[in-house]
């Protein structure tokens, strides 16, 4: 009974600090503006044309913190206050989507594969609500045992997600630098605001890894 506490206990308060620890450093650099008075917009694509990506578009979304970079229609988006701001932490999040758009041009292996592995986690995704009921309230086998395969899939995936994410972050902060776009001096605050999203991405893992143990053991109890 006091593992499946900790399965439990441990990726949600991994998961609550990650959340509360990045959304308090991106609005303590939302409000540092960059000397170099660059938007988010003109940032990502500064990093990309240094590479020599030109066929990517940049659009504005709304959300917060929606930014993501979509290799299959090749658009980079940015959420509006990211795509405007010129803050130290729109630059860090827009040269961070950007990295994903060299990632793409140079053929990072890791994020090929997780790429590959998009539509079965979709489609694995999709079977969580049946097996939540099945196999936690009703106790089907059969359940149970999909439960491993699926969260086995999403664990994999959740895995690959973390060098794709961290060699993106690296990118960026290599790439804002270089360019001229952020004095070093100024770098900690883009440092500081994409090293806490990275802690979503661990958080995450650990929560999808916790379930695939959770579900593993209740398929040996239940054997």
């Amino acid at each position: 009974m006091m593992l499946y506490m900790v399965l439990i206990i441990i990726p949600l308060v991994l998961g609550l600090w990650a959340q509360m620890r990045v959304g308090s450093t991106y609005t303590k650099y939302k409000r540092v503006p960059s000397r170099g008075g660059l938007s988010g917009h003109d940032a990502a694509m500064a990093v990309m044309r240094s590479y020599g990506i030109d066929d990517v578009r940049i659009e504005a979304i709304p959300g917060h913190l929606s930014d993501h970079y979509d290799p299959i229609s090749r658009c980079l988006r940015l959420s509006r206050e990211n795509y405007s701001g010129t803050n130290l932490a729109a630059l860090g999040v827009a040269a961070h989507e950007a990295g994903h758009a060299i990632q793409h041009k140079v053929g990072y292996k890791a994020l090929q594969l997780r790429m590959m592995l998009i539509p079965v986690t979709q489609f694995a995704s999709g079977l969580l609500p049946m097996i939540m009921i099945g196999g936690f309230f009703f106790g089907m086998m059969g359940m149970v045992k999909l439960g491993v395969l699926v969260y086995s899939v999403l664990t994999v995936f959740q895995l690959v997600t973390l060098p794709v994410e961290f060699d993106a972050s690296r990118r960026a902060k290599k790439q804002l630098v270089g360019l001229g776009i952020i004095d070093r001096d100024e770098l900690k605050g883009v440092v500081d605001t994409l090293d806490a999203a990275a802690w979503t991405y661990v958080a995450a893992f650990v929560a999808t890894l916790a379930n695939l143990l959770y579900m593993l053991m209740l398929s040996r109890n239940r054997s």
